[in-house]
C-alpha cells in the first residue's frame, strides 16, 4: 500500500497571500483568549500544562491547514 505523504507541500515555505495573515492573526488572538481561560480557571499541573500545549499544537495546526490548502493569489 502506498501512502501520499505530501512531502514537497509539507516541507516547502508558503508565504501568506490574500488575507491568509489575518486568518492566522485570528487563529492566534482567539487561541490566547482561550488559554488565558484555561491559565486562569485550571490549577496549576500536568493537565494545564498538556492543555496549553494542545492549544500551541491546534493554532500551529490550523495555520497550516491555511497554508499548505488555501492557495489563492489575492
Amino acid at each position: 500500500m502506498s501512502y501520499n505523504l505530501d512531502l514537497t507541500n509539507r516541507f516547502t515555505y508558503h508565504p501568506p497571500v490574500g488575507d491568509q495573515a489575518e486568518q492566522y492573526e485570528q487563529i492566534r488572538a482567539g487561541a490566547l483568549t482561550f488559554a488565558q481561560l484555561l491559565a486562569e480557571l485550571c490549577p496549576s499541573s500536568p493537565e494545564l500544562t498538556r492543555a496549553i500545549n494542545a492549544v500551541d499544537e491546534a493554532v500551529m495546526l490550523g495555520n497550516a491547514a491555511i497554508a499548505r490548502h488555501e492557495r489563492t493569489e489575492g
